[in-house]
């Protein structure tokens, strides 16, 4: 950040000291395993040129683990620069909260991306908040109900990010689902105590913390009433932003465009979005997949 003098900048420090000093010393921490495991000498279970030749297996390969906690530490830290820039500035002229969303999936928080996506969308359907008024309270919605309906998300004047976060929140709460259904009839020939760890392992947080999904034997109605929500958010991503679902899918030469503006429901808002969220829908296995499905019918 630039300042007009070191009097400002020295005013400004305490606000960002703790988030920057945590970015400085995780970047330090990546330097020292990054120098480390390229100087690891090579054998049969570290290949030469780990970097060139084991892209995409990394974590497979088990002395790139400190290196790969490391760099996640990193993230972490960055996610918390972006939390503060959001309580320096709330009413976000940036557009940091288009961008916090996906990254919270990508790090496994989803029930913080969902609390922060509800958060906005109650005060957007109020449309009376006073951003400038410091005594009110800010992304104070914690443990939102994440299989609620989606209403809320998908208004003509909702946010892309935020339904497309959603939709993915809710396609991984599927995908949890099925996983412990599939993973009951392990369950007759594994100890209870150590069944329940292994099914703990299966899902999200969100999930796991649930005890009555988590004991329960029958997903199904479940199941049925997040594919209806999910069925409602593709469409109403579609009407949001048409460009945006085949884009997923075929992404192309949008996840490097670099728009200078955008207005809703074009191209270049599709790109932005797309940028910000396609880690987060690659990562998470089989959810692409839904989306393709939905696509077809």
């Amino acid at each position: 950040m630039l300042y007009c003098g070191r009097e400002h900048q020295a005013a400004h420090r305490p606000e960002h000291k703790r988030a920057c000093n945590a970015v400085k010393t995780s970047q330090v921490a990546l330097d020292r395993e990054e120098l480390e495991l390229r100087n690891m000498p090579a054998d049969m279970f570290m290949p030469e040129d780990v970097f060139e030749t084991s892209v995409g297996r990394f974590w497979g390969i088990y002395g790139t683990r400190p290196y790969m906690r490391a760099r996640f530490a990193v993230v972490e830290a960055l996610m918390k620069i972006k939390d503060d820039m959001l309580r320096l500035c709330r009413s976000d002229n940036m557009g940091v909260r288009d961008l916090f969303p996906a990254l919270c999936l990508r790090l496994g928080k989803d029930q913080e991306a969902y609390d922060f996506v509800k958060w906005y969308a109650i005060i957007h359907e109020k449309n009376d908040y006073d951003w400038g008024d410091m005594a009110l309270p800010f992304l104070d919605t914690k443990d939102a109900d994440v299989f609620e309906p989606v209403d809320i998300f998908i208004g003509e004047y909702c946010s892309l990010s935020y339904a497309v976060s959603v939709t993915l929140l809710k396609t991984r709460l599927i995908l949890d689902l099925k996983s412990l259904q599939n993973s009951a009839p392990a369950g007759e020939k594994v100890p209870r105590e150590l069944f329940d760890i292994i099914r703990s392992q299966l899902v999200s947080t969100v999930v796991a913390k649930n005890k009555d999904i988590m004991e329960s034997t029958d997903h199904g109605p479940l199941i049925d009433t997040l594919r209806s929500q999910v069925r409602e958010l593709y469409a109403g991503v579609k009407q949001l932003n048409k460009y945006f679902w085949p884009a997923l899918i075929q992404p192309g030469s949008h996840l490097t465009a670099r728009p200078p503006a955008y207005s809703r429901g074009t191209p270049e808002e599709m790109q932005l979005v797309l940028q910000y969220s396609y880690d987060s829908w690659v990562e998470t296995p089989g959810a692409i997949d839904v989306i393709r499905e939905l696509m077809k019918n």
